[in-house]
């Protein structure tokens, strides 16, 4: 069956379309913001006789152009359309109070990954916010979550809220971004205008994709988001921003491996399955080497791991991404107790924390790779319950 987005409903149905006629309207988009034919929505709306007066860009820009982390982008005029484009990830993170005054309507029509630290869904949290306080109306065109409905690791922490940190969410959330939008306005009471145009036909369990539609073309979101296999990979591999090693920028398939000068990668697969090799059921891992022309270890050789999330071997319901890289983390620990894993530096704003840390909304994980008395069983007992109250908390805003 095919699906239809909430872009492609919207544009499809003037009924739909009516309550935004005659009313000021502010698209928040990426390079992924297409119709079914590869349309840009700011283009569709318009040509659809709906009054665009200004659009936002959240991190990596409208244009999608920003390739790393905390770039940011300025604000400008669109020399084609004369509108005002607004950075969500330049001086502000937050829309100001001259931003929410360029519309009446916001329509967010981001595609997301499934991940929490994929920024994209605290700027929905920021933006439901900032309408709440300006009395503005807020439109989700839903999208799929390409990694599907499982839901993995522990919920953040009090006190660890960040830009990757909305809320106390798990990594994995197994939301789209119309029903992560509904628990935002339930979870912190909001008193806002929200409305969702729900996708028709989509399937989350449906193979072979599992989450994305088999008819629909995949276009990155951000710039290392290039394929479907880094989006089911993301939530394990998103973590090796806050490690000394390779998460794959500088090649041709960001975040779909780890590597580093030196690693035996064989030795680490070894450990891996000595050490939890349920935790790598539904998955393929494959000796790499790479020499990334740029980020981590640039013009360096390095050998690392590939983690395949496709072909006949996957399993959607037995792949757990944050288990895997959790055990490849442990497994290097344990073959080599004193290599420098862990990165400080500032990530994404957090200067006095680190950057593990503020990825996985808390210390614990952590914790458990660098205690070398903890075993695959002690990080289930601590991650199983959180995972099992998330899957009741958001039942409530499922809409598929």
């Amino acid at each position: 069956m095919t699906v239809a987005f909430g872009i492609d409903r919207l544009l499809a149905d003037p009924a739909l379309r009516k309550p935004l006629e005659g009313r000021r309207i502010c698209l928040v988009a990426h390079p992924a913001s297409v119709t079914a034919d590869l349309h840009h929505s700011i283009d569709a709306l318009i040509a659809a006789g709906l009054n665009v007066t200004a659009a936002m860009g959240p991190q990596h820009g409208l244009k999608g152009d920003k390739q790393d982390n905390m770039v940011e982008t300025e604000d400008e005029v669109d020399p084609r359309l004369g509108i005002p484009v607004f950075s969500l990830y330049g001086e502000v993170r937050r829309p100001t109070g001259q931003m929410m005054s360029a519309a009446d309507v916001f329509l967010f029509d981001l595609q997301d990954l499934g991940c929490r630290i994929y920024t994209f869904c605290t700027t929905l949290l920021y933006l439901l916010e900032a309408a709440a306080a300006a009395g503005k109306e807020v439109w989700v065109l839903d999208r799929p979550n390409p990694a599907g409905r499982p839901i993995e690791g522990t919920l953040l922490e009090p006190g660890w809220e960040s830009f990757v940190g909305a809320g106390p969410i798990p990594m994995r959330h197994g939301l789209t971004m119309g029903e992560m939008g509904h628990w935002f306005v339930r979870h912190f009471g909001l008193d806002v205008a929200y409305k969702v145009i729900s996708m028709e036909g989509w399937e989350p369990e449906a193979a072979p994709g599992f989450g994305w539609p088999a008819d629909r073309i995949w276009i990155n979101p951000s710039p290392n988001a290039a394929t479907l296999n880094m989006a089911r990979a993301y939530a394990g591999t998103v973590m090796l921003e806050g490690t000394t090693l390779s998460e794959g920028r500088g090649t041709t398939r960001a975040l779909e491996l780890f590597a580093a000068p030196g690693l035996d990668a064989r030795r680490i697969e070894t450990e891996m399955r000595a050490i939890a090799p349920h935790w790598l059921n539904g998955c393929v891992l494959r000796e790499i080497f790479v020499e990334p022309t740029f980020h981590k270890h640039a013009g360096q050789l390095c050998s690392g791991l590939f983690i395949h999330a496709e072909g006949p071997a996957y399993d959607h319901h037995a792949f757990r991404p944050w288990r895997v890289q959790a055990l490849a983390f442990k497994a290097i620990r344990n073959l080599a107790p004193d290599y420098p894993l862990w990165r400080d530096f500032p990530y994404e704003y957090e200067f006095d924390k680190l950057a593990i840390d503020v990825i996985n909304g808390g210390p614990s994980l952590r914790a458990w790779v660098d205690d070398r008395a903890a075993r695959a069983d002690d990080l289930d007992v601590r991650t199983r319950p959180d995972e099992e109250s998330w899957a009741e908390q958001v039942k409530p805003c499922l809409l598929y």
